[in-house]
């Protein structure tokens, strides 16, 4: 258990409660590798995975190696918390692909989907298929479905959650704790 006491940050005293495990993780991303290899079974078709930065380059880089086929991988940088605990709504695009996605199939890789307005209103559903791509998915580590308010079809789920505030395997509060190999609950402690 990470204690983190907000002093360097300016962050509220809180502390970090394993939720799950580096094992479960690694598991369950083996188990999705195999799923989008079905899912894609033509190797003459590109299959093109897209990270969404920071938060899905760990899961991302541990997929890529999971999935039994060639595959391409590039990533998008877009923003919509801040230094906040939850999405503003807001969405900043920071960085585009570089790669040509025309005639490929298209899988969105994400760390966590929860209101479904980073992944709809940052362009990357609409723009991915206007760019001529054969087909554009959706896979996701972490999905919360209470917190949707955008509906988003996701082929690919590694483990459904309640709304809780986590961080760890990529994931981050305030740029912090992206290096944990587990996933963890952000608690708030009383003053």
């Amino acid at each position: 258990m990470d204690e983190g006491t907000g002093s360097r940050l300016h962050l509220p005293p809180h502390r970090i409660l394993p939720f799950i495990d580096s094992k479960s993780i690694k598991q369950r991303v083996n188990e999705m590798g195999r799923e989008i290899a079905v899912a894609y079974p033509q190797q003459d078709d590109q299959l093109l995975l897209v990270g969404i930065l920071k938060g899905a380059a760990v899961f991302l880089a541990d997929l890529v190696r999971a999935v039994p086929r060639q595959v391409e991988y590039d990533f998008v940088a877009v923003s919509s918390y801040g230094a906040a605990t939850e999405s503003t709504g807001e969405v900043r695009i920071l960085k585009d692909l570089d790669a040509a996605v025309a005639g490929k199939h298209v899988l969105i890789v994400e760390d966590i989907l929860d209101t479904g307005l980073t992944l709809r209103f940052s362009y990357i559903l609409e723009n991915l298929r206007s760019r001529n791509a054969k087909s554009v998915g959706v896979c996701v580590l972490l999905d919360k479905p209470s917190r949707r308010k955008v509906p988003i079809e996701v082929q690919h789920c590694g483990f459904t959650i309640p709304d809780y505030f986590v961080v760890g395997y990529g994931m981050d509060y305030a740029e912090q704790y992206r290096n944990l190999d587990y996933i963890g609950i952000v608690e708030f402690l009383e003053r």
